[in-house]
């Protein structure tokens, strides 16, 4: 099944008009190295596109299933950002006011001007760990919100951004403890995911395990030609490889990494990394924030959406552009999401999402009414422009 080279081979649905993001499919197979993934498209509240292949493990032989899911890693950001938006939306967060208000414990060691907004937009200065937590530690809950709390930041917050690669994950999900009682993954399961028929999780339920696909380790791109050649800036390899770096340690809070295909770390509540969906749950929740979806879901009625429009507008305004200090290139992001540019290829200026790390990404576009969601089990190196997503949202956008 992994050396799927024909349109035949490729199970779902296209709407007309949207067949050549089938095609672009396809080739992920044929000249990308694609082993088992999956990607869904929203228009206007409508599903277009609904499209997988290959096998649901990356060393497996077993074709991927209609309902076969993947880890996402950072893809689950996007989501998690929704949730203290909805809480914002509610009136149960003030996006102005210090972290330390809902969250007396943060406050410590420089860390009382720290906003909501800052935590959302990357700013808050915190990427690091001074000392990075065990697997064990930082699966069970608790040990991340702790080190954060007495963690001092790393520059002034609220001057600066830089990605938050795993302690964005802690701080929201402290956050929403916080202010709802509730772990975010709990939150997402009540208020978003169940009401709109989603296959998402954040902490996998026992009885939804068999449905989960096993992920390759990061792998260089397959294949030869420009687009597949890794482009990295020699300062970018630099701060990957030297040990003292933002960089290094952002990504290294976590030493050693978890066995990602394990059941402990499917289980754990990993706001930043851990989230598990199929491509159509992305593609609908992101379709629900922009405006209401087709079908009834459990306990859905049809025609109610996620985001008002304040909070649609808040999602993409732009709160930190520029090089960042833990990515090294050029980054955007709004209140917890990605914006559209060179570090987040989306659809179009006003699109916002958030890709993860190997390949998954999930992003909407109000302009065009598009919402998108792709997973893979095939990891490639990069945290943000991978060539077979990019190459089906150049798809997307041809048909839309």
């Amino acid at each position: 099944m992994s050396g799927i080279v024909g349109v035949a081979d490729v199970q779902g649905t296209v709407a007309a008009g949207f067949e050549p993001v089938k095609d672009a499919f396809v080739r992920n197979f044929r000249e990308r190295g694609e082993r088992g993934a999956a990607v869904a498209v929203y228009r206007d509240g409508h599903k277009v596109v609904d499209l997988w292949a290959g096998t649901r493990d990356v060393d497996g032989e077993e074709p991927w299933a209609v309902d076969t899911a993947q880890i996402v890693h950072s893809a689950t950001k996007g989501v998690a950002a929704a949730v203290p938006l909805l809480l914002h939306q509610r009136g149960r967060i003030d996006l102005d006011a210090p972290v330390g208000t809902y969250w007396p414990e943060f406050k410590a060691a420089g860390k009382e001007r720290v906003l909501v907004r800052h935590l959302l937009s990357h700013r808050a200065g915190v990427p690091v760990l001074d000392r990075p937590l065990s697997p064990a530690e930082a699966l069970d809950g608790e040990s991340g919100a702790h080190a954060l709390a007495a963690q001092r930041p790393v520059w002034e917050p609220g001057t600066d951004h830089g990605y938050h690669a795993y302690t964005y994950g802690w701080l929201v999900a402290e956050l929403v403890r916080r202010v709802t009682g509730r772990s975010v993954g709990r939150w997402i399961a009540d208020e978003i995911a169940r009401p709109l028929g989603l296959d998402f999780w954040i902490g996998l339920p026992p009885e939804e395990a068999h449905r989960v696909g096993r992920i390759g380790r990061i792998e260089e791109p397959a294949g030869g030609g420009g687009e597949l050649r890794l482009r990295v800036k020699r300062s970018v390899a630099e701060a990957y490889k030297d040990p003292e770096s933002l960089t290094r340690r952002a990504f290294g809070a976590i030493d050693p990494l978890p066995d990602l295909n394990s059941a402990a770390y499917r289980a754990a509540e990993m706001p930043a990394s851990g989230g598990i969906s199929t491509a159509r749950a992305l593609a609908r929740c992101y379709a629900a924030m922009i405006g209401p979806v087709d079908g009834p879901g459990r306990g859905y009625r049809g025609g109610e959406r996620l985001f008002a429009p304040a909070t649609l507008t808040l999602a993409r305004t732009e709160e930190s552009a520029g090089p960042d200090r833990v990515l090294v290139v050029g980054t955007r992001f709004g209140l917890g999401f990605m914006l559209h540019g060179a570090g987040a290829p989306l659809l179009g200026p006003g699109s916002f999402g958030h890709p993860g790390s190997g390949g998954s990404l999930g992003f909407a576009d109000p302009e065009s009414g598009i919402a998108f969601g792709y997973v893979t089990n095939g990891m490639r190196k990069g945290v943000t422009a991978d060539p077979r997503a990019q190459a089906l949202v150049r798809a997307v956008r041809s048909a839309a």
